[in-house]
């Protein structure tokens, strides 16, 4: 059984990834769109910055997101002045690190399914009289289902096991931003922790392993069910 700590860790890490992969999402799908889609100048910049998180240590993205949006950072001054939001060492600071860190995977897997999609399809809907957005909503939206919801639920998996940009931004604080890995890390430093850290260890194998099936199983009965099977 789970310690009430425990719990309080794990309901946290399913908060901050549902709000990571929700807030992702559509811009996400935009990005993905536009990669897929159009030829601009600094398209190799972009495609660049978006797969930055994959390349770069977490530690150096939560750094980079404590100068950017702490209370002295320029944008995180802006938000805390202006809107009165603080993200820094607070739980949604969590979700904006989880973000950061997920989203290229996310972008990837619906960019390919953007490329794999026939666009003869589209074509044929735009000569019927489909305009742009239809023919996007009714033709490219679902055949690309199984893309998005692919890379939503890797996401969230990646999400789920946030740690260095987390703790660099957010810290590690009990009941705020002390997610799974944040809590089996502190297990780790204290004497008799162990049996703490084992449990959390399955718990958090057992949850990536239930998102990377569930994004499988799902993807393939889309695909089947796209094409009529």
């Amino acid at each position: 059984m789970l310690t009430a700590a425990e719990q309080q860790a794990m309901g946290l890490s399913l908060r901050v990834s549902l709000w990571a992969v929700g807030c992702s999402l559509p811009p996400g799908l935009l990005v993905a769109w536009l990669l897929a889609r159009r030829d601009f100048p600094g398209k190799t910049l972009l495609n660049g910055l978006v797969h930055l998180p994959l390349i770069l240590p977490p530690v150096v993205v939560g750094y980079v997101l404590l100068v950017l949006l702490g209370r002295q950072g320029p944008l995180g001054m802006v938000l805390h002045d202006w809107f009165g939001i603080t993200l820094a060492f607070t739980w949604k600071g969590a979700a904006v690190a989880a973000a950061v860190v997920s989203f290229p995977l996310m972008v990837r897997a619906m960019r390919l399914s953007l490329e794999a999609v026939d666009r003869r399809l589209e074509e044929a809907a735009r000569t019927l009289g489909a305009g742009p957005v239809d023919v996007f909503l009714t033709v490219t939206l679902p055949l690309i289902a199984p893309g998005i919801l692919t890379g939503t639920i890797m996401a969230f998996a990646r999400s789920l096991g946030e740690f260095g940009a987390t703790i660099t931004f957010v810290s590690n604080i009990p009941g705020e931003t002390r997610t799974l890995p944040l809590a089996l890390y502190n297990l780790t430093q204290v004497v008799g922790g162990e049996a703490g850290a084992a449990r959390l260890v399955a718990l958090s194998v057992a949850l990536a392993l239930a998102a990377v099936v569930a994004s499988e199983v799902l993807a393939r009965r889309m695909a089947a069910r796209l094409e009529g099977r």
